[in-house]
């Protein structure tokens, strides 16, 4: 019995060829963790745009007119400047867009014409809306926006803003109540 246990497995040794052959496996480069679906051109950008935005509600904070309309004119200017031929989207969002930083850039037309402070924040409330649905399209995926809002602003009407941080500074009522408020949203397109 013996013999014959050893004629059988060394027949299945030598019809499995007898050796050990190590598996292949080809090299496969990495890929990125995550990708933007947008350009690198438009992102950095959009980035600007949104930089100058978290400039212009920070001098609302302070109430700086100097600087608020330092940044309004930058920001008017992104808006116009933003090339939206870099954007990876079909041509209705791209269209849905175009209409949208128009619409920014004229709300900061508005802003940089009014007198008052109170003014000027219910034309930055209107920049800010228009803002919020803007980085919606465009699926802004280098990093998160915070939309805010205080339910007291504008004698209890309230009011959003953005903010790259959830920590609450509310321009609208800064003297009287700076940490009023709450986060509605975050828009987090990153790694999706």
């Amino acid at each position: 019995m013996r013999k014959a246990l050893v004629c059988i497995s060394l027949a299945l040794l030598a019809a499995c060829g007898g050796k050990d052959k190590k598996a292949t496996v080809a090299d496969q480069p990495l890929a990125p963790l995550s990708q933007s679906k947008n350009s690198a051109v438009f992102n950095e950008s959009f980035g600007a745009l949104m930089e100058d935005y978290y400039h212009l509600k920070d001098n609302f904070i302070t109430e700086s007119d100097t600087l608020i309309r330092v940044y309004a004119k930058k920001l008017m200017k992104d808006a116009d400047s933003l090339p939206i031929n870099e954007l990876r989207a079909d041509s209705n969002v791209v269209a849905t867009v175009k209409g949208s930083t128009g619409s920014v850039s004229a709300e900061l037309k508005g802003l940089l014409g009014e007198k008052t402070l109170d003014a000027k924040r219910k034309s930055f409330q209107m920049v800010s809306s228009e803002l919020y649905d803007l980085v919606r399209q465009v699926h802004y995926d280098a990093a998160v926006v915070y939309q805010q809002f205080c339910p007291m602003a504008f004698n209890n009407q309230g009011a959003n803003w953005l903010s790259k941080t959830a920590d609450i500074k509310n321009p609208y009522l800064p003297k009287k109540m700076l940490i009023c408020g709450e986060v509605k949203d975050s828009i987090d397109f990153r790694g999706k």
